[in-house]
Parts: structure tokens; sequence; C-alpha cells
């Protein structure tokens, strides 16, 4: 089963070795069939501290490398990060 990829943008890289990315989707509204934005934080892991706040990057799923952190930081993101997966 391959590994999911989410891109998305880094809103904190306080923890070493770590950032927060938020990944962003739209979903319908079931009853005003309007698009409204959702969004979720995923820990990544940075081994070398190399992202910064506001970068576009990408993530793929990994084993769990803490209680909090199943993610690995693929590359940085080229254009304005998209809300979906690859």
């Amino acid at each position: 089963m391959p590994k999911r990829v989410l891109r998305g943008t880094v809103v904190s890289d306080k923890g070493d070795k770590t950032i927060v990315v938020r990944v962003e989707r739209q979903v319908m509204h079931p009853l005003y069939k309007k698009y409204i934005r959702r969004s979720k934080r995923y820990a990544a892991h940075d081994p070398e501290n190399q992202f910064k706040v506001g970068d576009a990057v990408r993530i793929e799923e990994c084993r769990p490398l803490s209680r909090t952190k199943r993610w690995l930081v693929l590359t940085g993101a080229e254009e304005a990060p998209a809300a979906t997966a690859e």
C-alpha cells in the first residue's frame, strides 16, 4: 500500500528536528453546497532543521517516530501548497 503524501505550510519550527505543518483541504458544505476550508496540523520529522515558518513542504507518512510524529518531510514544495493528497 503506498504511503500518503501531503502538501502544506510550516506553522511552527520550535522543536528540535520537528516542524508542524498545516494541510488545508476544501470540502463542500452538506446543506449550503459551498466549499469551505478545513485544515489539520501534522508533526513532521525534519532531521536537518532546514525548514522555517512559512515554507511550503511535502510530507510523507512513515513509522511512528515519537508520540505525535508520524510524518517525514520529503522536500520543499516549489509552488503554493495545495489542499489535496497526492
